[in-house]
């Protein structure tokens, strides 16, 4: 047993509790939870929790063999926050929170601010210090060049338990540690730039995938200790390897063990039923009204900036947490105070929200999942927008992968699905998504969205990814598509990499693709006009985008100081064209710098042997032009060099 609650001490100022519950408390992570520190010359642990309208809150665990009733937190009634310094508790303690509800009834509750959690499905907090030996200095002095929205961005999503896995060894789960050796050697491999992984933070349910939050302070302990965690970031660090998080402030599981009715009320939650409870996920919508809620998100989010070195947070379910209606029937959801249909609390949050990742940390991004056309998304807020950096390009996604799963005779009727999302390319700073949604619950596979043969199939996804690559926006791809993985992807299961093996039958296909990605990647990289105006309807030209007769599209690509131009024809046909006449706009060659029916790809070597002299025919309003073969279900990108 060890010594009693001590409540002469205190991690918390009165700032400390004013910013808390004025919403605007950034570091929390530095206040509640469970602190190794010293008092008065004795090692212990200062437990912190808030838990406004509990009856009384008691910590038990390990220390004092899980007795409920031995030490009692004192509560501020200021601020609701209960407190008290154990002394002797040491790091590496299990501990929870016994909670009496004012009605008399009790709750075991794990720790909001939680460093480290048992395994599910175990529930316990660990005492745990965050120490560690980062060597990444050269990234963090450098990454805002490589997070710059003129940068190339090429995103990798990923979800750490089912990217690979041991089948020697019961199918058993990659740690942290090991991943870091196989992520980082392929990631250089296949030459994108960043990571993003699915939520690593603690969740109950390994079904949800990890968007069922529990810990947010936590990375799950399915695959190591917090450093372990830790390690896999500062090793892609120093590799040049950005990292993006997966972070999710919209809704919350229902689990008893949580932050469900925490102290018995509705404390993190909405307490009106119509704004509290999300029937898509089952789960309970945060109260962005309340100051201590919202502080509570914002030193989440910070939190993994801070002592993570992370680069980047997705935010998912944007739309959700703008929409008091999303998903709603009426009947089911209450307008603000003006009407509207809008969150109010939640768009302020949402601004507060980036306006303090930008604020604190140089050269990272914030990324929104928002699937609707609310305005300036993208913008900053002292223009009215809600002030992330980049927004996926949901819109893109869809009419993209509608397009391609049309038999090629039938495309030139829906040709404006192909060319409608330049209209509006340039109105937020998008990224171009084939997530892990699109590949689940049924969908099917990228490769398997192909219509055609088996070579049709292929021809076709490297079309896409061709398309995509020199399409205006950031780039991002989930795991599995860069290889044309047939199945749809299971949490459950490892990739089939097997299907790159050599001794597989159509193996050529696989790592055909595999290496189109890898030179797509180069290209991207290498490129400034590919990449530099992404945001910038000066760094696109149509060529030609009316052949919908055809199924062909021309335009070209620039850079800021006109110095490289880049010309892409896409032919979204399995007919190949001959002397295909295309108007260019300078005199000289025309170099073929990548062909997606190339041999090495799996296609059938159709080309323009490395490139073509213009004429001097007028063609498409441009003073010349070039004659080209354009191969079957596939892109030709070429560069002007003279």
């Amino acid at each position: 047993m060890e010594g009693k609650v001590i409540y002469d001490f205190s991690l918390f100022t009165e700032y400390d509790i004013y910013l808390f519950k004025e919403g605007s408390h950034t570091q929390l992570y530095k206040k509640f939870g469970a602190h190794l520190v010293n008092f008065e010359g004795v090692d212990g642990v200062y437990f912190a929790v808030w838990a406004p309208n509990a009856q009384k809150v008691y910590v038990m665990g390990d220390f004092n063999g899980w007795d409920k009733f031995s030490h009692e937190l004192k509560k501020n009634e200021n601020s609701g926050i209960w407190e008290g310094f154990i002394p002797a508790v040491k790091s590496g303690t299990k501990y929870k929170y016994h909670i009496i509800t004012k009605w008399g009834s009790s709750y075991e509750r794990s720790d909001p601010y939680g460093f480290f959690f048992e395994t599910p499905p175990r529930t316990a907090s660990f005492v745990w210090n965050l120490d560690f030996d980062w060597s990444d200095d050269d990234w963090m002095s450098k990454r805002e060049k490589f997070n710059s929205l003129s940068s190339p961005i090429s995103i990798y999503e990923l979800h750490i338990g089912s990217w690979r896995r041991v089948p020697e060894e019961g199918n058993r789960f990659l740690t942290y540690r090991e991943l870091a050796k196989y992520l980082v050697e392929y990631i250089k491999e296949m030459g994108f730039t960043h990571v993003e992984f699915l939520p690593v933070m603690e969740h109950p349910f390994y079904g949800s995938w990890g968007y069922q939050i529990t810990g947010y302070f936590a990375p799950t302990s399915r695959y190591g200790i917090p450093q372990d965690f830790m390690y896999l970031i500062n090793e892609l660090h120093r590799n040049n390897i950005g990292v993006i998080l997966d972070w999710v402030p919209s809704h919350f599981p229902t689990d008893q063990h949580a932050l469900a009715m925490f102290d018995g009320t509705y404390l993190y939650e909405y307490d009106d039923w119509r704004k509290r409870w999300h029937p898509d996920w089952e789960s309970f919508v945060f109260d962005y009204s309340k100051g201590e809620v919202r502080s509570f998100l914002l030193s989440s989010a910070y939190f993994w900036f801070d002592v993570y070195h992370i680069d980047g947070i997705r935010v998912d379910a944007v739309a959700s947490m703008l929409y008091l209606d999303y998903s709603r029937k009426p009947g089911e959801w209450v307008p603000n105070i003006y009407g509207g249909k809008e969150n109010l609390e939640a768009i302020e949050f949402i601004k507060k929200l980036n306006e303090t990742i930008y604020r604190y940390f140089q050269g990272v991004q914030t990324i929104a999942e928002e699937s609707t056309a609310f305005p300036m998304v993208s913008r900053p807020t002292y223009i009215g927008g809600l002030g992330f950096g980049m927004k996926w390009n949901m819109g893109w996604m869809h009419d993209t992968l509608f397009y391609f799963s049309k038999d090629p005779i039938y495309r030139k009727y829906h040709h404006n699905c192909i060319t409608f999302s330049i209209w509006y390319a340039f109105s937020e700073n998008f990224i171009l998504p084939l997530s892990h949604d699109e590949v689940v619950h049924g969908k099917g596979s990228l490769i398997s969205k192909m219509p055609g043969d088996t070579w049709q199939k292929f021809a076709n996804l490297r079309l896409l990814f061709s398309y995509m690559w020199t399409h205006p926006g950031k780039k991002l791809l989930f795991s599995g598509g860069e290889f044309g993985q047939w199945s749809e992807w299971n949490v459950d299961k490892s990739l089939d990499w097997h299907l790159v093996d050599e001794s597989n039958l159509d193996s050529h296909f696989h790592r055909g693709l595999k290496t189109l990605i890898k030179d797509l990647n180069l290209l991207y990289r290498n490129k400034r006009a590919l990449y530099e105006l992404d945001f910038s309807p000066d760094g696109f030209e149509w060529i030609d985008f009316s052949d919908a007769e055809q199924s062909i599209l021309s335009f070209i690509r620039k850079d800021s100081k006109g110095k490289e131009v880049i010309l892409v024809v896409c032919n979204f046909t399995p007919v190949p064209r001959f002397n295909y006449r295309v108007g260019v706009p300078f005199r000289g060659f025309w170099r073929e710098i990548l062909n997606s029916d190339a041999k090495e790809y799996g296609g059938s070597g159709m080309g323009n042997f490395g490139g073509c002299n213009t004429d001097d025919i007028p063609f498409h309003g441009r003073p010349y032009s070039i004659s080209l073969t354009l191969p079957p279900l596939a892109a030709l990108i070429f560069e002007f060099t003279s």
